[in-house]
C-alpha cells in the first residue's frame, strides 16, 4: 500500500476536474482498505471510487482512498435466479455486459450508467424503468471509525429516487466494499417501455426483445445523447428529474399543455428536468469551458478546463432559471464537493 501526496485527481472523476489531493491510496483490498483507516497523523479521508458522480470544487485536503477492490463471485442459485457477490471496484457497465454474456438478466436497462459498482447503492442508480434496488439483495460496508464490516440489506438501504441510507444518516460513516445482486437465469422480466426503448426496438424491427437486445437499445439512445466522459467532461444527468404533486401538476399542465410527464404515483408526477432546463434555453450553451450538451440538456459538460466552481455555478444558474420559469425546484444528482 503506497501512499502518494499532492496528486492530480483528473484522471479519476468523469468531468475531469484537476483538482488535487494532499495524500493518496490505491486501495485493492478490503484488508488494505482496513490498514488505511488505521492510518494516523493525516488529515480526513475521502473516498473516491468511479468518480462519476461527483463534482470537486476545491483541492482535497485529506487522505484520499480511491476504491479499486476487484471481483464477482457467485453466492447462491437455482434453476431461475442467481445471486452475486460484486466487489465495490468493479466498473458498472463491464459488470452488466458480463451478465450478459452469462445469460443473466435484471441489469441491462442500466447498461452504460457511469461508475463503479460500489457507489450504485448510494445513488440507488436506475434507467429507463429500473433501479438497483429491484434485483438489490444486501450490500457489505467498512465502518469508518472501527473498521468493522457490516452488512445492509434493502430495508436498512432505505433506497429512494436517487437516494439511500447512504446519502443521509449514513454519509461519511460507512465505505461500502461489495454489492450482493440476484438476477434471472430465465423467464426475464423485459422493460421496453420507458423511454425511447420502443421506438428504438422498432428501428431495428426488434418484436420480441431479448435482454441483450434491450441492453442494445439503451446503449444506442445514451450515445445519441450523453457525451463519452473520455473525450468531454461530464457525470451524465446532473440533476434530479423533480417529482410533484396533484396540486402543483395541476398548475404545471394547464401552463404547459405539451409537457412529458410520468405519473409516480396517485398524487405525484414526475417532469423530465431535462425539458425544463431546454425550455429555459441552456440546452448546447456554453460559459467558458462549462457547458450543457447539445443533444441532452441534463448534462453539464467541460469543454476542456473548466474548473469545478464554474460548473457549479452554471448549475445554480441553471436552478434559478427553472424555479423562476415553471415555479418547480430542481435538484442537483451529483454529490458536489465544496
Amino acid at each position: 500500500m503506497k501512499i502518494q501526496q499532492d496528486i492530480s485527481l483528473k484522471d479519476y472523476n468523469t468531468f475531469g476536474i484537476d483538482a488535487r489531493a494532499k495524500f493518496f491510496i490505491e486501495v485493492n483490498s478490503t484488508n488494505e482498505l482496513r490498514e488505511a483507516l488505521q492510518l494516523n497523523g493525516y488529515p480526513k479521508i475521502f473516498v473516491i471510487s468511479g468518480g462519476s458522480n461527483m463534482l470537486i470544487t476545491k483541492d482535497i485536503d485529506a487522505l484520499v482512498l480511491y476504491i479499486n477492490i476487484k471481483g464477482i463471485e457467485v453466492s447462491t442459485q437455482d434453476d431461475d435466479t442467481i445471486t452475486l457477490k460484486i466487489m465495490a471496484g468493479e466498473n458498472w457497465h463491464k459488470l452488466v455486459l458480463w451478465t450478459l454474456k452469462k445469460g443473466y438478466g435484471g441489469l441491462e436497462n442500466m447498461s452504460l450508467i457511469p461508475g463503479n459498482t460500489g457507489t450504485a447503492p448510494i445513488q440507488n442508480i436506475g434507467a429507463y424503468g429500473v433501479e438497483l434496488k429491484d434485483t438489490f439483495v444486501r450490500c457489505e460496508a467498512m465502518k469508518i471509525d472501527d473498521q468493522a464490516i457490516k452488512s445492509f440489506n434493502k430495508k436498512d438501504c432505505k433506497f429512494g429516487y436517487r437516494d439511500s441510507y447512504f446519502k443521509n444518516e449514513g454519509k461519511g460513516k460507512y465505505i461500502i466494499v461489495s454489492v450482493t445482486l440476484r438476477l434471472t437465469k430465465r423467464n426475464h422480466r423485459i422493460n421496453r417501455s420507458y423511454g425511447a426503448i420502443e421506438s428504438e426496438l422498432n428501428k431495428k424491427n426488434v418484436d420480441r426483445p431479448t435482454i441483450t437486445d434491450i441492453s442494445n437499445a439503451v446503449i444506442s439512445i445514451r450515445k445519441s445523447k450523453l457525451p463519452d466522459p473520455a473525450k468531454l467532461g461530464n457525470s451524465g444527468s446532473f440533476f434530479k428529474n423533480p417529482v410533484i404533486n396533484q396540486t402543483k401538476f395541476d398548475t404545471f399542465t394547464k401552463a404547459y399543455p405539451d409537457a412529458p410527464y410520468y405519473k409516480v404515483s396517485s398524487n405525484a408526477y414526475k417532469i423530465p428536468a431535462g425539458w425544463l432546463i431546454e425550455q429555459c434555453g441552456f440546452k448546447g450553451k456554453r460559459f467558458g469551458d462549462a457547458g450543457v450538451h447539445e443533444h441532452q440538456a441534463l448534462v453539464l459538460v467541460n469543454h476542456g478546463k473548466a474548473t469545478g466552481i464554474e460548473i457549479l455555478n452554471l448549475a445554480q444558474k441553471i436552478i434559478k432559471s427553472v424555479r423562476d420559469k415553471f415555479s418547480i425546484t430542481i435538484h442537483p444528482e451529483v454529490n458536489i464537493i465544496k
